[in-house]
């Protein structure tokens, strides 16, 4: 691992930690609003953000209009692809289900990359990754509270988001040759705000409450929720791991996400007083050691592709 690897993997633990912490807010607004709703109005003030940051100056986005229709692509795999089969196919089965399956990404990523960026990690970095992916794994299926492949529809539709996932890891490796990480996030939040928002006001007009869209607004968790989905959990975030796919491997970033729910059931214990157990311990055991293998047997003939 060489010293340029660093700013990368700094970059990628501070994707963990937004997100991560992400899970206790989002737990206490969807208990008044649903979740498409909170997804739009997450997305607009992201998009918004972005923006704003343009219009002032902060930023600079220079993409051809030629070539936003196939940097769309990016955007359609994540964020719309992917919280489209989360939030659905959660909703026919169950939390835990959807964290298992959603540990999954990173099988998908590494096998995408093998086949479409012949990036093939070494074997003791596969390893790594099983590692880390059991640990997820084995803390999902511990705090089940639901029998487990009871609704065999969701589940394939909760497949939709590991794969979409990995789909989009290695998009944002491909497209990091040509576009900066600032640029691919710009598309996605917009892309993003324009689907979920465009898709909850629908939704609210044909069930004949479009004068109570905005009344989830005046819950305080609600906002305090959206400032930092939006701010932390999406532009800061998702800018956070295109910039590390723009540096490193695929197959190398891929363990990253497991320290996301280490991160979740910490802050979870830490701040709401949740209970820990024997396999929380285990799991993360299993998490830190799979990612600290994945970067240090990381080949060293990958080269990185970013455009700086």
């Amino acid at each position: 691992m060489s010293n340029r690897d660093y700013p990368a993997i700094a970059a990628a633990i501070g994707m963990a930690f937004f997100f991560g912490f992400s899970f206790i807010f989002t737990r206490s607004a969807l208990e008044h609003i649903e979740p498409i709703h909170f997804l739009g109005f997450r997305f607009f003030l992201a998009a918004l953000v972005v923006n704003i940051l343009r219009w002032v100056g902060v930023i600079k986005i220079n993409i051809p209009l030629r070539r936003w229709r196939e940097i769309m692509l990016l955007a359609f795999f994540q964020p719309v692809l992917y919280f489209v089969c989360e939030t659905i196919g959660i909703q026919m089965t169950s939390a835990s289900e959807g964290g298992m399956m959603v540990a999954l990404i990173p099988i998908f990523t590494v096998s995408i990359a093998a086949i479409f960026l012949k990036e093939r990690p070494a074997i003791p970095q596969v390893i790594s990754i099983i590692l880390s992916v059991s640990g997820v794994l084995l803390i999902g299926y511990m705090q089940a509270t639901q029998e487990i492949g009871r609704n065999f529809i969701g589940l394939l539709i909760l497949l939709g988001a590991p794969l979409s996932g990995g789909a989009f890891s290695n998009l944002s490796r491909y497209f990091s040759r040509s576009f900066k990480p600032i640029e691919l996030t710009y598309i996605m939040m917009n892309v993003g705000a324009v689907f979920f928002l465009g898709l909850s006001l629908i939704m609210h007009f044909f069930r004949g409450r479009l004068d109570q869209f905005l009344l989830p607004l005046g819950e305080p968790i609600v906002i305090s929720a959206i400032l930092y989905l939006a701010i932390f959990s999406s532009v800061v975030a998702f800018f956070l791991i295109n910039f590390t796919l723009s540096r490193l491997p695929a197959s190398q970033v891929s363990a990253f996400p497991s320290l996301t729910t280490l991160i979740a059931v910490t802050s979870g214990v830490v701040i709401l007083g949740e209970s820990l157990y024997w396999f929380h311990f285990l799991g993360a055991i299993l998490i830190i050691i799979g990612v600290w293998g994945t970067n240090y047997f990381t080949p060293r003939d990958i080269t990185s592709p970013v455009r700086s």
